[in-house]
């Protein structure tokens, strides 16, 4: 294996929005976050965060301000540049919002630029997009602008850059990136590709090898691994959602990264009411290890 890039340690994927709560409407207040980090403090060393909105500037000041012992992954969340009309529920937008996410997404880079020099001490890495080249997402950049925005950040930060993605992406279209990002990002779900729970770990080890393989001379993370505990048959058979499948999968999941030395960021934290459909056993809603109310489920509890 790759000689580690950052020192080995639990990570988790936070956000921390609550019942009324959502991005670019209300966002959590500062009791609010440090509530969420003083359940997360001990437990976990990284955090990795989404974009730069106020949610990111609120965290990282509770950090530095309450003296936390957290290490964050940065990312910059950038909107649909171009069309996908792969998309299952909805990725094409008119040439307006296009033209308009494009001005967003350099601001929201520079931003990311801006917080990472502010936060050195505190952003140990930072990503300049979440799965926005995988085939089937609604928010599609090309990747020669993703491989610009890596280039533009590289410039500008001392810490390293990456960019996050599902790894098949990694496997073929994001080989002129891998050349300009300092280690790769990958996603690995397999309750969303309907694996049981015996196959899961072997099949996340595949998904990892995939990529690490290809790439033998570059870093490889985990930057998103989870098992929702909720469904309503969306993509996830019900019967697969629920939190002893949830426990085993995390468990052995952590068990196996801390054995191999592998950074491996948890998704995620809390469960999230506003994402996905208003359907409440929508299976987006319910990846936490604790609730939307703070109660830990069954993984969570053991530790």
């Amino acid at each position: 294996m790759k000689q580690p890039l950052f020192p080995y340690g639990n990570a988790i994927c936070y956000s921390g929005y609550r019942k009324g709560q959502c991005p670019g409407v209300a966002y959590p207040s500062y009791q609010e976050v440090l509530e969420d980090l003083k359940i997360l403090s001990g437990r976990w060393t990284y955090l990795r965060l989404y974009d730069c909105s106020p949610h990111a500037d609120i965290v990282l000041e509770v950090i530095q301000k309450e003296r936390l012992p957290f290490k964050v992954m940065l990312g910059a969340y950038i909107d649909a540049e171009v069309n996908n009309h792969h998309c299952p529920w909805g990725g094409v937008h008119d040439e307006f919002v296009l033209q308009r996410n494009r001005r967003a997404n350099e601001a929201e880079i520079r931003r990311l630029i801006e917080l990472a020099n502010q936060y050195k001490d505190i952003v140990m890495a930072v990503s300049v997009g979440n799965e926005a080249t995988v085939d089937w997402n609604d928010h599609m950049v090309p990747v020669e602008r993703v491989v610009q925005f890596a280039q533009e950040v590289k410039k500008a930060v001392q810490q390293p850059v990456t960019f996050c993605d599902n790894y098949v992406p990694w496997t073929n279209k994001l080989e002129p990136l891998v050349k300009v990002v300092d280690f790769i990002s990958i996603h690995t779900y397999p309750e969303w590709e309907q694996k049981s729970i015996g196959q899961a770990l072997d099949y996340t080890k595949e998904n990892y090898y995939s990529v690490a393989n290809r790439y033998p001379d570059k870093p490889v993370i985990i930057t998103e691994a989870g098992w929702t505990t909720m469904s309503n048959g969306r993509g996830i058979p019900p019967e697969l959602a629920n939190e002893a499948n949830q426990k085993r999968y995390i468990t052995e999941l952590m068990n196996w990264s801390a054995k191999m030395g592998l950074l491996t960021f948890i998704f995620e934290a809390f469960d999230e009411e506003w994402k996905g459909s208003a359907d409440p056993h929508e299976p987006e809603k319910h990846w936490g290890l604790y609730t939307q109310e703070r109660k830990p489920k069954a993984v969570a509890a053991g530790f």
